[in-house]
């Protein structure tokens, strides 16, 4: 099991301080494990199947994957991105945090339901799971998106794909759409990547909170 703790760390893109910190234990303590000089506690054991995804008939055994799915990560990144070499992002529910205004109103009193540890890719405040079609191909529901939080509307990049919390009839709807200049003033257009699904145009007014999307995951399963 020892060398597997170390091949998952790697997989990981982990340091052994990252992951030791992810374990609670030090450096020293992580490297007598990876060399076979102590074994793996029930606890950090734990922790690397449940928070960290690994597989623990591979963890005990070495037979099957290293981990209970393999994600597809599609980063939209521009060119003035700082990518991070790794990064803790905190995965909440929108059921839970009762819709996007709160949870990007107080993101200390929201509490994540997980975790996702990223490497390579810019600052993220936080991720969803998301629902709908109007993004298919591209995303499906049951994706999960990563975004950066936007304070102001002027920050917007034409174009791009953002995450979006729109008033409609005092009932919060939230999409995930490409954003676009419209030719009535004071709205902005909403573009969908699923041809099924027309463009709205929608009164900049009703925008109650607004994130760009910096990456998305899509698990698949292994049978």
């Amino acid at each position: 099991m020892n060398e597997r703790v170390k091949l998952i760390r790697k997989q990981l893109g982990m340091t052994q301080e990252q992951l030791a910190q992810r374990l609670g234990i030090g450096k020293a303590a992580l490297s007598m494990i990876e060399t076979g000089k102590a074994g793996l506690s029930a606890r950090n054991r734990n922790i690397l199947v449940q928070e960290l995804n690994v597989n623990p008939e591979w963890l005990e055994t070495g037979k099957g994957n290293p981990f209970n799915a393999e994600p597809d990560l599609t980063a939209y990144m521009h060119r003035t991105d700082n990518s991070l070499p790794l990064q803790s992002v905190p995965l909440y529910s929108i059921e839970g945090t009762a819709g996007l205004v709160p949870l990007f109103t107080d993101r200390v009193a929201n509490k994540p339901v997980n975790f996702i540890h990223i490497p390579n890719l810019p600052k993220c405040d936080g991720a969803i799971y998301i629902v709908g079609d109007s993004m298919y191909p591209l995303l499906k529901s049951g994706d999960i998106v990563l975004y950066k939080q936007l304070n102001d509307l002027e920050d917007i990049f034409w174009g791009d794909m953002y995450l979006l919390s729109i008033d409609l009839d005092g009932e919060e709807y939230v999409t995930v759409k490409y954003i676009q200049k419209s030719d009535r003033e004071g709205y902005v257009k909403l573009v969908s990547q699923n041809p099924h699904h027309a463009d709205k145009d929608v009164e900049i007014s009703r925008i109650r909170a607004i994130a760009l999307v910096k990456a998305s995951i899509r698990m698949n399963s292994i049978r």
